[in-house]
């Protein structure tokens, strides 16, 4: 069991460093975006009380980190259709080995380059106006592997599913980028209409970024913040990666449907 999930996590790592097209995507354009929407809403974004002198630029920046790794396993998880569709799928399934297995290994290669992708834009915190502690920066690398790993399961559900790499895509763009949208990343729970506001509350990658907040840099969260605790945020979002992983085995070890055999 540890050789399959060894080796498919190898597989996973090597396959995608080949491919260098998908690491600029996966880093370049969400750095793109913090650099452009971070000038354009710095003259209309207005902070929490308390920490007015707090900018957009920096107010963006843990969602540009989180989009990082959004977009990483995004490209990391096409690899379960490609390998359907080349026949490794099928030899891996057929071989002596729990489908749990499968799955951990498959999940640890997308959480692993979608985190070492993530800690490479952590690097520059100090350049968007964040001072994290070390024990803060610790935390956040922690945060950041369980949120890997979440969204790199979420992607191995819509793969398995997926006949095509277009209609993967339609359906990612469909589902992750508005979890995204709607976290907190891209703007504050606090001052959005009470229907927006519930369902960010809903949406299980608000505590992620949430919790990403509170480790890099808790000053820069207002008194007035809608921001859920760092206990409950951290509490959630290990719990939805557990429930995430668990759903995808036993996705898995379901019979596989004979249109996508």
């Amino acid at each position: 069991m540890a050789l399959a999930i060894t080796t498919l996590w190898q597989r996973e790592i090597v396959r995608f460093y080949r491919q260098r097209s998908r690491i600029i995507g996966a880093l370049a354009t969400p750095i793109l975006f913090w650099l452009v929407l971070g000038s354009g809403f710095a003259g209309s974004f207005q902070a929490s009380e308390g920490i007015e002198s707090l900018g957009y630029a920096e107010y963006f920046f843990p969602g540009t980190i989180v989009l990082v790794v959004l977009f990483t396993a995004i490209f990391s998880t096409i690899s379960v259709i490609e390998d359907r569709k080349e026949g490794f799928l099928q030899a891996v399934l057929v071989a002596p080995v729990p489908r749990a297995a499968i799955v951990l290994g498959k999940v640890l290669g997308g959480s692993t380059l979608a985190l070492g992708q993530a800690l490479l834009l952590l690097l520059a915190a100090p350049l968007a106006g964040l001072s994290p502690t070390l024990g803060g920066l610790l935390g956040a690398i922690g945060m950041l592997a369980v949120i890997a790993v979440s969204l790199t399961t979420l992607g191995f559900m819509i793969a398995w599913k997926m006949e095509s790499t277009q209609g993967f895509h339609a359906v990612m763009n469909l589902l992750l980028i508005p979890m995204w949208l709607l976290s907190g990343a891209f703007f504050p729970a606090a001052g959005a209409s009470p229907w927006m506001e519930f369902v960010m509350r809903l949406n299980p990658l608000t505590y992620g970024m949430a919790s990403i907040r509170w480790t890099l840099d808790p000053n820069s969260i207002g008194p007035d913040s809608a921001l859920p605790s760092l206990a409950v945020s951290v509490a959630l979002t290990c719990g939805f990666a557990i429930a995430a992983f668990v759903a995808a085995t036993r996705m898995a070890s379901a019979p596989l449907d004979p249109e996508l055999a």
